[in-house]
């Protein structure tokens, strides 16, 4: 016989009876169920994630934030609510212990009495983080309290970046009217060194009057001294004269006095003249003397009469001449006791201007001395004014001069500073594609170990009539092969078609499914050749052993030392490797390698199982005549 012969005689058993071929056919899509099932079921887990229910429990007061009356806690919640990447809840601290107690909660979320008041504490002297708090229940489901654990980070990122969004913008506004302040400052220094010039100017004009002032002063003061000394020497002169104008005007009081009755006297002898000469006329008369006579003796006497007329009138003119004497000294004395007493006032006076014109110097010299000082200062302080406006100018410059938009836009980098840029040199089409790999090549081991339940290893009656190892292993392998061919084929055709997977290589993917088969159709082959009943038990220790090797979920570098060592070995590991090298368009030379490790694979069991037959056909033990126990 020959192999198509013991391979067609091998499908004629198998599809002998109804039963049968039920069986073959349940047995046939058990890779299909398996791996369709689950991973359709695990498809797209996260974009389901809006189904999960979860308690939302607000209990913030609020606080002031940057100005504003705020709840944090409201405002996180309708933003939660909003976006719905869960199914939220919101309830009470009861109802969502309650909810938890009975599973109708996977997570809760709570957001504490202090939120708002702790995050706002960032600005003041006691600052504190804010907590949220994440309560689980991990007898409802594990994995939702690692989405909870994974969605509270996510809430606190987005809080985290709303809060530094919004202190950010106002730190930014802030700088930009510090700047705008510093601007006008040094507007306003400007101003001042332009001001302060002018007043270094006027100082020094004022500093130069001080010193003409100064001088001037001092030759004052000199001169009041010597006024005050020459108005001492008025003084004490114009006491000596009022004693002499005194004393003179005494001694013409007594002259006017003598001259008042010299006058009197001498008019009194003018006024008796006439009477004289009547009298002497008479007299002579008497005497007996003529007119002739009388007339000679009047012409003797009349001239002595005409005389003492003369010298009356000279008298009262000397007498008129003293009395004006007397009165001009009496003015005098008057006069004079009068000047005196002003010169003794005016030195007093003189003595009270050289006091003042001393202090005055003495000021002038301090003002002097003071007028220099503050220009100096007035120039210090120019030059301060001018450090001043060159350093808020300079201030001012180093302040970013940002429009309303942009500031916007800086603070919503500041809060997320960094972003993730993503560039997958290959990438898996969802959740469900990416576990693909792994649980199509679960499914093809699976799928060959249930075929081994029906299917025989080896027809011993072709061991003994053949005689011909190489064929008589070919033809027990070939069986599960291509059964195990069909298995791979329908679960390819669910992958593309019902579950809608995208492959970038799909005949390459095929082909690794089929040479996946093959290589676990012939393992299974040799554990049994060799170890019957017992190698079906091996078959599936080997596949546990894979299914945790295999890296199919986590990276394999997270397994303890000795399974990480066997996933270099056993050939699930690199069936995972090859599918998602040719269904994500990854390296095509790693892919072969792939291929090449499950080739040497399959040649290695079909020799071993080669060398089993072998065994068989030449040399038979007790296990080839008893049944095992096992089966």
């Amino acid at each position: 016989m020959k192999i198509p012969a013991l391979f067609a005689a091998e499908l004629r058993r198998l599809t002998s009876t109804r039963m049968r071929v039920i069986a073959l056919i349940a047995l046939i899509l058990v890779p299909v169920l398996y791996g369709g099932l689950y991973l359709w079921a695990n498809q797209d887990p996260y974009g389901n994630l809006s189904e999960v229910p979860v308690a939302l429990v607000v209990q913030d007061d609020g606080a002031s934030l940057n100005g504003a009356d705020r709840n944090l806690g409201d405002e996180v919640a309708d933003s939660l609510i909003e976006d719905g990447s869960f199914d939220w809840h919101e309830v009470d601290a009861a109802g969502a212990h309650r909810g938890l107690d009975d599973g109708t909660f996977d997570f809760a979320v709570t957001l504490p009495a202090d939120f708002t008041s702790a995050v706002a504490s960032i600005s003041s002297k006691d600052p504190r983080q804010a907590e949220i708090d994440l309560t689980t229940n991990d007898a409802n489901n594990y994995l939702a309290s690692t989405i909870g654990s994974q969605a509270v980070q996510r809430i606190r990122t987005t809080v985290t970046e709303k809060v530094v969004r919004e202190a950010g913008l106002t730190m930014l506004d802030a700088l930009n009217t510090v700047r705008v302040k510093l601007i006008d400052a040094a507007d306003g220094a400007g101003k001042l060194t332009d001001g302060l010039g002018s007043a270094a100017d006027g100082a020094d004009t004022l500093a130069d009057g001080a010193g003409t002032l100064a001088a001037g002063t001092s030759k004052l003061r000199t001169g009041a001294a010597s006024l005050a000394s020459g108005v001492d020497t008025l003084s004490s002169g114009l006491s000596s004269l009022t004693s002499g104008a005194e004393q003179v005007s005494g001694g013409t009081a007594k002259l006017r006095s003598v001259a008042d009755r010299v006058g009197s006297a001498a008019d009194r002898v003018s006024s008796a003249v006439p009477t004289v000469r009547t009298d002497l006329t008479a007299a002579l008369k008497k005497r007996g003397l003529d007119d002739a006579q009388i007339a000679d003796v009047l012409e003797v006497v009349d001239p002595i009469g005409t005389r003492v007329g003369e010298l009356d009138s000279r008298v009262q003119q000397a007498v008129a001449q003293i009395d004006a004497l007397d009165n001009g000294a009496a003015q005098v004395a008057r006069g004079s006791a009068k000047l005196a007493a002003g010169a003794a006032t005016a030195a007093t006076g003189a003595h009270t201007l050289a006091d003042g014109v001393a202090s005055a110097d003495s000021g002038a010299h301090k003002l002097d001395d003071g007028a220099h000082t503050l220009a100096t200062g007035i120039h210090k302080l120019d030059d301060g004014a001018a450090t001043l406006r060159d350093a808020l100018r300079a201030g001012a410059e180093k302040l970013p001069d940002d429009s309303a938009g942009i500031r916007k836009e800086q603070a919503a980098t500041l809060s997320d500073p960094v972003g993730i840029a993503e560039d997958s040199l290959t990438q898996a089409q969802n959740y469900g594609a990416g576990l693909a790999p792994f649980f199509a090549a679960l499914a093809g081991w699976i799928g060959i170990y249930a075929l081994f339940l029906i299917v025989k290893p080896i027809s011993k009656r072709a061991v003994t009539a053949l005689r011909s190892p190489i064929r008589v292993t070919l033809a027990g392998w070939l069986t599960p092969a291509a059964l195990g061919a069909v298995q791979m084929v329908s679960l390819f055709g669910v992958l593309s078609i019902a579950l809608g997977f995208s492959f970038t290589h799909p005949l390459p993917t095929l082909g690794i499914l089929l040479l996946a088969s093959a290589t676990f159709a012939a393992i299974i082959l040799a554990l049994n050749v060799w170890l019957g009943s017992v190698g079906q038990f091996v078959g599936l220790v080997l596949m546990v052993l894979q299914l945790v090797t295999a890296g199919g979920t986590f990276p394999w570098q997270t397994l303890p030392a000795p399974l990480a060592a066997l996933h270099h070995v056993l050939p699930m590991g690199f069936v995972v490797d090859a599918m998602r090298q040719v269904m994500y368009g990854g390296v095509a030379g790693r892919a072969w390698t792939d291929a090449a490790v499950l080739a040497t694979w399959l040649v290695g069991a079909l020799l071993v199982a080669m060398a089993g037959v072998t065994r068989m056909t030449f040399r038979r033990t007790m296990r080839d005549l008893q049944p095992s126990l096992i089966g």
